[in-house]
């Protein structure tokens, strides 16, 4: 959940085909058909989360719609393969499926519901009825963890949603091979200079009074929205109310300290809470 509200914050949009939306879908599955009754789940059904929903929308409304959306969906996949199947080995193609890849198609109901959503109000709707569905030792019986997880939902279901492929979707979510391909690199660029480097790591010191270099201005909410995960540098820590003392004479103020590494360097930056909050306003980079 808190990586995919960071890409929302940062790429202002979430990818549909994103990582997390396909690991966030997996790990709600997997809490919400933990210790579900075998009535429930239905004893012959290999898909028990469709079960369940089909279950749950005789009685709650949305879980109906959504479930009519998800079997149609469902269907057109359906024909296109058999459609294939019917069509000569030489002369097949890849049929037109809805956009869908593998992964998305193998947690179909749970990203319909959060693409439409419903998912957030289907899962509370869960944890108010969970002694009708659910084992006593299922997670959503808690009742701590049940209406947690309900709750930790309502952010996710609450952004939009898109299709389209930016520059910042293939940074985002590069393959497999292509990230063998650049750990290849790396290593054999390592091993050509020195088997024990290790990038520089940039401490710079910034004070009110002049500047160290003539990079230009940022606003502060370009500043803030630098110290998250882009396309320029990964975040590799970061830690909050962290105590800095200026001089001796003034108080320590808290903020925000984190760990940045770009292609040539690592640049560890603090920013104080205040900045952090926008209250500041526009100032300039090397005054904070």
């Amino acid at each position: 959940v808190k990586q995919i509200m960071e890409e929302a914050v940062t790429r202002k949009f979430v990818h549909e085909d994103s990582s997390h939306i396909i690991s966030f879908c997996a790990a709600v599955e997997a809490c919400v058909l933990y210790g579900l009754k075998r009535r429930a789940a239905g004893f012959l059904r290999s898909n028990k989360i469709a079960a369940l929903f089909m279950k749950v929308g005789k009685s709650f409304p949305l879980a109906e719609e959504l479930c009519k959306k998800v079997q149609d969906l469902e269907q057109l996949i359906e024909n296109a393969r058999n459609q294939v199947q019917s069509i000569p080995e030489n002369m097949r193609k890849m049929p037109k499926l809805p956009n869908l890849s593998p992964q998305a198609i193998k947690h179909l109901w749970i990203r319909t519901a959060l693409f439409d959503k419903v998912l957030d109000k289907i899962v509370h709707y869960l944890v108010e009825n969970s002694s009708k569905y659910y084992e006593k030792e299922a997670l959503l019986m808690d009742p701590v963890d049940g209406p947690i997880l309900a709750s930790l939902l309502v952010g996710p279901c609450a952004l939009e949603y898109t299709k389209m492929k930016t520059a910042d979707h293939f940074w985002t979510d590069p393959s497999a091979d292509e990230l063998v391909q650049r750990h290849r690199i790396h290593s054999s660029h390592c091993r050509q200079d020195s088997p024990t480097k290790r990038p520089a790591l940039c401490i710079q010191k910034r004070h009110s009074s002049g500047s160290m270099d003539d990079r230009p201005s940022l606003s502060a909410r370009d500043y803030v929205e630098s110290l998250h995960q882009n396309s320029r540098a990964t975040l590799l820590y970061g830690k909050n109310n962290v105590l800095v003392q200026p001089r001796d004479d003034m108080e320590a103020i808290p903020g925000y300290l984190s760990l940045h590494q770009t292609a040539d360097i690592m640049a560890l930056k603090w920013t104080p809470n205040q900045l952090m909050n926008g209250s500041v306003g526009d100032l300039d980079y090397e005054k904070r």
